[in-house]
């Protein structure tokens, strides 16, 4: 006859077999989920103004990352919108997307007819904006494209929504003469206002533009982590996310103000981590949590748990997509730093006071970011500054 321990045994053995088999069994339905390999990429654009017109054009590139699946795109269409200070009512838009298939001639009628992206192969189109009415250069800031198209192959048919901005406009770099210092703990600090900015800016290239003529030895550059992302394209829209289960019902038991909060918004972290970790994270963090330990969630569903910003938590128009962390931030902030000449970091602030740098070059004062970034100097708002330069007391007085 079995002791009770040795049944209480078996039935642990057997739980944790289910257990195990069930997390297996999420996480294979999560990879072998329906899903296109097309990637598709903004390039070479450019604004012009004649005869008081302005007009926009570029290309996007769509490239096929598999070594042997063939996907059609059958339809692609864009829809700009666009961004300004006021009534944009009276300005017309138009478009056009001529094809430039490597294997096609393109029709001068501008159709997009049905094309196929081979195995390790790429296509791209060309899309043209012609924009009229009256003041535009002072009335509009950015144009918003948003490329829908069609994805047909053997995992169905998918429709893809990306979209980028092109800056319409830019403002004044900031000059050494017109800084405006705000006093800090132990230091000074500079709000740099930007255009907004998106997946066509360069990173270094942004900050040598709009803060070069204002640094000097001992400052710090910082760089909010949202406007990183987006730089780096991570960011997306909600119509895109393949919503599971796991995700509709454990958004549930998040405070209502966390971007985990919605199926979308889990979503988004149980497609960067996969959803066994993100169910062992929950599963470890409720239980500690309920001894008085707080925290675990996100400390073991990894750093993009706390850096999502769900629909409504960026600038518009990111505002409509879900905004991921930045990649790769401490690799960023080496290479900015030595090119650049000083300090860099990476940190998430708001207006709660809580600050957490995210990756910062040697030598910089971690403390001191802290301290000087605790009033959320950029803002959460519609500011437009995301960088900050932050220079201590000690280099203040060279």
């Amino acid at each position: 006859m079995n002791s009770p321990l040795c049944s209480l045994f078996s039935v642990l053995l057997v739980a944790l077999l289910i257990f195990g088999l069930t997390l297996l069994w999420l996480e294979l339905r999560h990879r072998l989920r329906p899903r296109s390999p097309l990637q598709v990429k903004p390039q070479n654009w450019s604004v012009q103004q004649r005869d008081g017109r302005l007009f926009v054009e570029g290309s996007v590139e769509i490239s096929n990352s598999h070594q042997r699946m063939e996907v059609f795109v059958p339809e692609l269409t864009v829809v700009p919108t666009l961004l300004g200070r006021c009534d944009l009512a009276d300005v017309a838009i138009t478009s056009r997307i001529t094809p430039q298939h490597p294997d096609e001639e393109a029709r001068d009628d501008g159709y997009w007819f049905a094309y196929i992206v081979k195995g390790h192969k790429r296509t791209q189109a060309t899309i043209s904006f012609e924009l009229q009415g009256l003041d535009l250069e002072q009335r509009l800031d950015t144009l918003w494209v948003d490329v829908h198209w069609w994805n047909y192959g053997p995992f169905g048919r998918l429709l893809r929504r990306d979209g980028f901005l092109v800056p319409l406009r830019h403002p004044e770099r900031l000059t050494a003469s017109d800084a405006v210092w705000n006093a800090g703990d132990g230091c000074q600090v500079l709000p740099v206002r930007t255009h907004l900015l998106g997946r066509l800016d360069d990173v270094e290239t942004v900050l040598r533009r709009y803060s070069a003529a204002v640094m000097q030895s001992g400052d710090i550059l910082t760089v909010a982590e949202s406007p990183l992302a987006v730089m780096q394209g991570r960011y997306q829209h909600p119509s895109q996310l393949q919503v599971s289960g796991l995700a509709r019902q454990l958004c549930r038991i998040f405070h209502p103000t966390s971007s985990l909060a919605t199926a979308c918004g889990l979503q988004t972290l149980i497609d960067q981590v996969g959803p066994a970790r993100v169910l062992m994270a929950w599963l470890i963090g409720t239980a500690l949590k309920l001894v008085g330990s707080r925290g675990w969630f996100y400390r073991l569903a990894g750093e993009q748990a706390r850096l999502i910003d769900d629909v409504t938590g960026s600038t518009p128009p990111y505002d409509q997509t879900i905004v991921l962390g930045p990649e790769r931030s401490q690799e960023l902030v080496e290479q900015l730093a030595a090119s650049l000449g000083h300090g860099v970091a990476v940190v998430d602030v708001n207006d709660l006071g809580r600050v957490k740098v995210l990756a910062s070059s040697q030598g910089c004062d971690e403390a001191l970011l802290e301290r000087a970034l605790r009033p959320n100097p950029a803002g959460n708002a519609n500011q437009r500054t995301p960088l900050v330069v932050v220079r201590p007391q000690s280099a203040e007085r060279r």
